[in-house]
């Protein structure tokens, strides 16, 4: 079934777009995940060319640049989680399924591998943005809920948008068309969903 967008925040194409010097952006999980992981290809779910190719081309340039790169830590909480769903994947391809806590706790050498994958990942991560910081105390908590009525994001990016609106920062580049519904921020993407309702919606904008 096709996603329905109401499209709220302000579209940017990044394959139409020169990151600036004066550019703020948080660089949402999904992007770190293709950017970071060594093999995030070999995944169940494989990501799709323009996903590893666009995004990391783009936020390398946006360095390049000088433009400021944060990180959310909740983005290293989900990356984390998703590096282990991805190792999962892998090993069960030549091994069968088995369950998470399964391979979470009965394989050693398995949990080694998550863990120096999780490592290296998170390291870059840390090494190429600074952090922006959350307090995930119960005024956060109810502005982040109220969210839910009219911004249709997941758990995470509830939070991780409040970090952002603390510190000033509406520029995110990623995937997640969820983004897309949240007025106040400009989304920079390359999924063509998102680029399609925006330009529909005359939300789509050229710098």
């Amino acid at each position: 079934m096709a996603i329905n967008y109401t499209v709220q925040a302000e579209v940017v194409d990044i394959s139409a777009d020169a990151p600036r010097a004066e550019d703020v952006f948080l660089v949402d999980t999904n992007v770190w995940y293709w950017l970071t992981y060594s093999r995030a290809s070999q995944s169940a779910r494989p990501p799709a060319y323009y996903q590893t190719s666009n995004y990391p081309n783009y936020t390398n340039t946006a360095l390049g640049a000088g433009a400021r790169i944060f990180q959310s830590g909740l983005s290293l909480a989900e990356l984390t989680h998703l590096i282990e769903k991805a190792e999962r994947e892998i090993y069960e391809a030549t091994n069968g399924q088995i369950g998470t806590k399964e391979y979470r706790h009965n394989l050693p050498a398995e949990r080694a591998q998550v863990f120096a994958e999780v490592q290296a990942a998170c390291g870059l991560v840390t090494t190429l943005a600074e952090p922006l910081t959350v307090t995930i105390d119960s005024p956060t908590a109810t502005s982040a809920l109220n969210r839910l009525q009219s911004e249709r994001v997941d758990g995470y990016d509830l939070f991780i948008l409040e970090s952002m609106r603390s510190h000033g920062v509406v520029q995110v580049i990623t995937d997640d068309g969820d983004f897309a519904t949240v007025p106040g921020i400009q989304v920079f993407t390359a999924n063509r969903n998102v680029i399609q309702a925006a330009r529909a919606q005359g939300r789509l904008i050229t710098r």
